[in-house]
């Protein structure tokens, strides 16, 4: 695992709780009495099998889906309490990636990181143009590469420059969906790796749905799974493995899941 087995008093603290979470698609229930929370300072990877709202679940607690039922509190705050000025001042503090990096095609690199910059903090161009080039190098980008369009740009490089702009506003809270979907393998452990450093330098949280194994062994302190409506169980990914659940003995213990373990094991 990427943290100390010994939780320490900064990251037992919650950032997000989930409490009694209830979401519907007309009469399909998709989360029933859905318990969840997220520590400071951890990577919490969120599995489940298809059709148990993982990406729903995100889209809940980031203000894109409204809940039928429950709370989600935020940094401290019950979103659900609050006036839509006082909820875009709270949602200024997430970093969110979608699974296509959702990068604008008519703007380079360098646009596309200094956009929130501009809209949200109220930079000059000049400014947010200068700090989205440090954004784009801390993702490892290089100066040339920021003056690209997405385009031309392989899925590795068009994920690391969404991943800049997600951490544009220097956020407390960054959600991934799916961030190494349809990466090669190569691709996908160097941005692990990445999200693994860039979380320890600057001590964010992250909300992880993922369908990697890799991912999970490589990056993430917790692992949550959502199945039967809820959150089954939420521990370190070896005593989640444990689990007596057909679903995960099948996930974690199946051929990919023994090779995940195996690589994680000999690293």
């Amino acid at each position: 695992m990427t943290n100390s087995d010994k939780p320490t008093e900064q990251t037992s603290q919650p950032v997000i709780k989930v409490r009694g979470l209830i979401n519907r698609f007309g009469s399909v229930v998709v989360h029933d009495n859905l318990d969840l929370t997220l520590k400071r300072g951890e990577i919490l990877g969120v599995v489940g099998g298809s059709g148990t709202g993982k990406s729903v679940l995100l889209r809940s607690i980031i203000g894109l889906k409204r809940p039928n039922g429950g709370t989600v509190e935020v940094l401290g705050t019950p979103l659900n309490t609050l006036g839509e000025a006082e909820r875009s001042q709270i949602e200024r503090r997430f970093g969110v990636l979608f699974q296509r990096g959702a990068l604008f095609s008519s703007l380079n690199l360098q646009e596309n990181v200094a956009l929130p910059l501009i809209e949200h903090a109220k930079l000059p161009r000049e400014d947010a143009e200068h700090l989205a080039r440090v954004k784009l190098a801390l993702v490892g980008l290089s100066p040339e590469a920021a003056l690209q369009f997405p385009e031309s740009l392989s899925g590795g490089m068009v994920k690391r420059a969404a991943l800049a702009r997600a951490l544009a506003l220097d956020p407390d809270i960054l959600f991934l969906d799916e961030p190494t979907a349809g990466l090669d393998p190569i691709g996908a452990a160097a941005f692990d790796q990445l999200l693994v450093t860039l979380r320890d330098a600057l001590g964010f949280s992250v909300f992880l749905v993922t369908h990697d194994l890799d991912t999970l062994y490589a990056a993430c302190d917790r692992v949550a799974v959502l199945s039967q409506k809820h959150v089954l169980v939420v521990d370190t990914i070896d005593k989640v493995a444990e689990t007596q659940d057909e679903w995960i003995q099948d996930y974690f213990h199946g051929p990919r899941g023994r090779a995940a373990q195996r690589a994680h094991n000999d690293y």
